[in-house]
């Protein structure tokens, strides 16, 4: 298995990496009992150098559900019917996932509401109202 460029400076090495394959579930025939297709990925997050801190912690925080009580990372992939291809593709999902949460997300600043907006919102709830007030039966007032 090739190793997992994430960036220059991180990549994770063939022996940090542990793969299994199992039998994939669903349909498929007589092939998807016989062939080990499936590919369940393990990596201890721990233990990469080139990790920051603060990029392992984004990481853990984002991907909380998927790390077991070992602290191995699992990540299973059954998209393909070859083994290859999808220990391929959980490779790159992994390296993804990593490049995802390598930078700390912007900051969302505060915004006021248009001028025109205000008056769109308004000008709504105006037709809004005077259609529910068409729909009312006459009463003594009318």
């Amino acid at each position: 298995m090739p190793e997992i460029r994430v960036t220059p400076e991180f990549v994770i090495r063939d022996h940090e990496l542990r793969w299994t394959a199992v039998r994939s579930s669903g349909p498929g025939g007589q092939n998807v009992n016989k062939v080990n297709s499936k590919v369940c990925l393990r990596w201890q997050p721990f233990a990469g150098r080139g990790f920051t801190d603060a990029w392992r912690d984004r990481f853990l925080r984002r991907n909380r559900n998927r790390i077991n009580q070992d602290g191995d990372f699992l990540l299973h992939c059954d998209l393909h019917r070859d083994q290859h291809r999808n220990l391929a593709e959980a490779c790159s999902r992994l390296a993804k996932m990593l490049r995802e949460t390598q930078h700390p997300p912007k900051a969302r600043r505060e915004t006021k509401p248009t001028l025109g907006s205000k008056r769109r919102r308004v000008a709504s709830k105006r037709r809004r109202s005077e259609t529910k007030r068409m729909r009312r039966s006459p009463g003594l007032d009318d």
